[in-house]
């Protein structure tokens, strides 16, 4: 019996704490499956330095319920592009603090090199797509969001939302 894509995908925008790669094991054990040979986690965390600026800490914000479809969205379209077996994707909303990961991804495929793949594309689609808006605030106390629109630009971002 074939799996629909739908039992195969779990893609959540959350203000909990992605750190735990126990609650992706978890999950993956639900959609995953024992043909599945490789399980691969990716997780994006804050780091200290965005070019060339000490970070204190990041902002995220969402169109929650739109920012879910969409992720969930870019998920299935990635079970379409490349031969994996399950996907389990997350992106946190609100203050993170240095260290803390605010984008986790999880995917299980027959063999490594798929998984590998699809992680790499999720991510990068994510970076594009996601309408989820980043707020760097530095130790100097300026703070900037990412990608935002300038007055010249009117309400064209042009390129990627993230850093």
């Amino acid at each position: 019996m074939s799996r629909g894509s739908d039992d195969r995908v779990r893609a959540w925008i959350t203000r909990d704490s992605l750190d735990d790669f126990a609650q992706f094991e978890d999950i993956v054990g639900e959609v995953g499956s024992v043909e599945d040979g490789a399980l691969l986690f990716f997780q994006g965390r804050v780091r200290r330095t965005n070019r060339g600026r000490a970070v204190s800490r990041l902002e995220y914000e969402a169109y929650g319920e739109m920012a879910e479809r969409e992720l969930s969205a870019i998920c299935h379209e990635a079970l379409e592009q490349f031969d994996v077996g399950s996907i389990a994707a997350a992106h946190r909303v609100g203050g993170l603090g240095l260290g803390e990961v605010s984008v986790a991804i999880a995917v299980t495929s027959a063999h490594r090199d798929d998984g590998y793949r699809a992680s790499r594309w999720i991510i990068e689609t994510i970076k594009v797509r996601l309408p989820i808006w980043k707020h760097e605030h530095y130790e100097d106390g300026e703070s900037h969001w990412v990608g935002a629109p300038t007055p010249e630009a009117g309400a064209s971002t042009g390129g990627s939302r993230f850093g």
